[in-house]
């Protein structure tokens, strides 16, 4: 089945772009990278628009899978900050190999012990504080403005905070891409955004992990007279929304 891939594989991985040997894509087959890359895997591969194979999950994390794949060894920089977001990108690409060497770390130690004890206990509560969703957007009518409102139109749903609880709160829907601050874990951050526009699936995941609705606040746009790109009823009709949310620290 291999033989129908190229023995050169390009990858988006996230939004960050790879070039690899399919050998090396192949090395464990029993890994999910392996399943892909030989035909075996249960659901089919994604490609973007340029035609490279596409992988949802945290592109600059991949490129510690990707040299464990070329070297079957792990080495990380110094003062390396996200080993257990390391460790789970491991554990989705079924790699127990990569766990283990990861578990040989002292950091990686204290993840995999984490992970287990939150299992047993059912709790990963990453401590209290503020999460804020924003979003600008508008309503879709038909043309020319004359048919009734049709849909609620949103371009990117925002997301503030600190780096531990909007990962724990958002888990693979998190969109970490723009973001120029990746490392530290103990910090806020204004960058990042949903991989979806759904409002309310953003609530609900809030929701569960006990964060209350605390405040909105909401804007329209000024629309200035004798301004072409005001003529649409889209563009009179641009708002900006903040919603925000609380959990306490018991």
């Amino acid at each position: 089945m291999s033989d129908s891939f190229p023995s050169v594989v390009e990858l988006n991985v996230g939004g960050q772009l790879y070039t690899t040997a399919l050998s090396t894509m192949t090395k464990f087959q029993e890994s999910l990278l392996g399943q892909m890359f030989t035909g075996k895997a249960k659901t089919p591969m994604l490609r973007d628009t340029r035609g490279r194979y596409f992988i949802d999950r945290d592109g600059l994390l991949f490129r510690y899978v990707l040299d464990f794949l070329r070297n079957t060894k792990l080495v990380l920089p110094e003062n390396f900050e996200e080993v257990c977001r390391l460790q789970q990108e491991a554990e989705f690409y079924q790699l127990p190999e990569l766990i283990n060497q990861i578990g040989n770390t002292d950091v990686g130690l204290n993840c995999l012990v984490n992970s287990t004890n939150a299992l047993k206990t059912g709790n990963s509560n990453n401590g209290g504080g503020y999460v804020t969703l924003g979003y600008r957007g508008t309503f879709a009518f038909g043309r020319d403005g004359l048919a009734d409102v049709q849909f609620r139109k949103l371009t990117r749903i925002l997301v503030c905070g600190k780096v531990t609880l909007c990962r724990e709160v958002f888990q693979d829907t998190l969109n970490e891409s723009r973001d120029p601050d990746r490392g530290q874990a103990d910090r806020y951050t204004s960058r990042y955004f949903l991989k979806h526009t759904f409002l309310e699936q953003a609530f609900d995941m809030l929701a569960k992990t006990n964060f209350k609705f605390v405040g909105c606040c909401s804007s329209g746009v000024s629309n200035i007279p004798g301004n072409p790109e005001w003529e649409s009823e889209e563009a009179r009709w641009q708002h900006y929304n903040e919603f925000v949310f609380y959990r306490s620290l018991e």
